[in-house]
C-alpha cells in the first residue's frame, strides 16, 4: 500500500470537487513514483472518446486516442490524465498537433524511457485522420524506430 508520503502530489484522484476545464490544461497532469523503476514493463491508455475542434472551422472533431509508455522513475495518475484529454475539448488544433503536443507534454511530464500516441479520428470529408508520435530515450531508439517503420506497414496493409 502506498503511504501518504508517496500519494502527496495526487490531488484529483478521490477530490469530489473536480473541475473540468474547457481550455488546454497541461498544468493538470499529476504524476506519482514508479514503485518498479528496476522493470521494463508497458503503461497503456485508451481514451475512446477525445474531442477537439477544427483550427479553421471550429468543428468538432472525435477521435480515440492510445497512450503507451515504459516509464522510468514518475508515472501519470489517470484521472489527471483524464481531465488533461478533456481539456482539448474546445482547443483548435489539427489531429496531427494534438497528437504532438500529448506526447510532448507527456515526456516533459515523466521523462519515460519510451512513449507513443496514436490517434484514431472520425472521417470528416471522407478522410480519416491516424497521426502516430513517438519517443523513445537513448536507450529506446530502435524500439522508437521499429514502432514508426510498424505503423507504416500497419495503415499501408488496410
Amino acid at each position: 500500500m502506498r503511504t501518504e508520503k508517496e500519494l502527496a502530489g495526487v490531488t484529483l484522484l478521490g477530490n469530489a470537487g473536480t473541475e473540468y476545464r474547457s481550455d488546454y490544461a497541461p498544468e493538470v497532469l499529476e504524476t506519482f513514483d514508479n514503485k518498479h523503476p528496476e522493470n521494463e514493463y508497458v503503461v497503456t491508455f485508451n481514451c475512446p472518446e477525445f474531442t477537439t475542434l477544427c483550427p479553421k472551422t471550429g468543428q468538432p472533431d472525435f477521435g480515440h486516442i492510445y497512450i503507451s509508455y515504459i516509464p522510468r522513475e514518475k508515472m501519470v495518475e489517470s484521472k489527471s490524465l483524464k481531465l488533461y484529454l478533456f481539456s482539448f475539448r474546445n482547443h483548435g488544433d489539427f489531429h496531427e498537433d494534438c497528437v504532438n503536443i500529448i506526447m510532448k507534454d507527456l515526456v516533459k511530464l515523466m521523462d519515460p524511457r519510451y512513449l507513443e500516441v496514436k490517434g484514431i479520428f472520425m472521417p470528416r470529408g471522407g478522410i480519416s485522420i491516424y497521426p502516430f508520435a513517438n519517443y523513445g530515450d537513448a536507450d529506446h531508439q530502435e524500439l522508437a524506430q521499429r514502432r514508426r517503420e510498424a505503423m507504416f506497414s500497419e495503415m499501408t496493409s488496410k
